[in-house]
């Protein structure tokens, strides 16, 4: 918990609370459904809540805006981000029902608003969103594929609308073919050992009817 305060001095007593419980909802649910490993669990404000909000450090979420978390698995990075902005709408979205499940009793527990889960494969979701995020579930050429024509036509960021991705390593050969793509170090942001290889790829993709 301190590392959130750390990194986010300005978060309200409410959200305080919120990301202190965090650890307890996850230990609890984690025992009945597994869907983050055991060392994770113990170091789950560094490894899973800390990452996530690495990609509030790129882009902060205007109010009313859509966001869609693809492969959420146990609500990462949508959970963290949607304590972060309460007035951001938050669509999390997996194939596997079990963490689906866990995310629902999650939110529930931490009476989240602005959070709405859907278990099914992202190319089955309608609707357009100002960006799409989420924690290396594949390779970019595949996630492009599968996000393609959910992303809102007006930008009212500072980021054009488009992917924000956790990913880490070499994204060279990855990106290769996306030269709008930018990489952001998360080890300028959080000077711990876990993120000096992480990064947040930010994608401007174009509005598609």
């Amino acid at each position: 918990m301190e590392l959130i305060e750390q990194y986010f001095p300005e978060i309200t007593p409410d959200q305080r609370e919120k990301f202190a419980a965090l650890q307890e909802l996850y230990k609890d649910w984690n025992s009945k459904i597994n869907v983050v490993s055991r060392k994770d669990v113990d170091e789950l404000y560094l490894r899973h809540v800390l990452h996530s909000l690495g990609i509030a450090k790129v882009q902060q979420f205007l109010p009313g805006a859509k966001i869609l978390d693809v492969g959420t698995g146990g609500g990462f990075p949508g959970i963290p981000l949607a304590i972060l902005f309460p007035e951001t709408n938050f669509r999390l979205v997996d194939s596997i029902g079990k963490k689906i499940k866990v995310v629902n009793e999650v939110s529930e527990g931490l009476g989240l608003q602005n959070v709405v889960t859907t278990n099914s494969r992202v190319e089955e979701i309608d609707g357009n969103f100002d960006f799409i995020v989420s924690r290396a579930v594949a390779a970019m050429p595949t996630f492009v594929h599968w996000v393609k024509g959910k992303i809102a036509k007006e930008s009212k960021h500072e980021l054009k609308n488009g992917i924000l991705y956790l990913k880490g390593g070499d994204l060279t050969e990855e990106l290769q073919d996306y030269p709008k793509a930018t990489i952001y170090n998360l080890s300028d942001y959080f000077k711990e050992d876990f993120y000096e290889t992480k990064k947040v790829v930010h994608l401007p993709l174009k509005y598609k009817k």
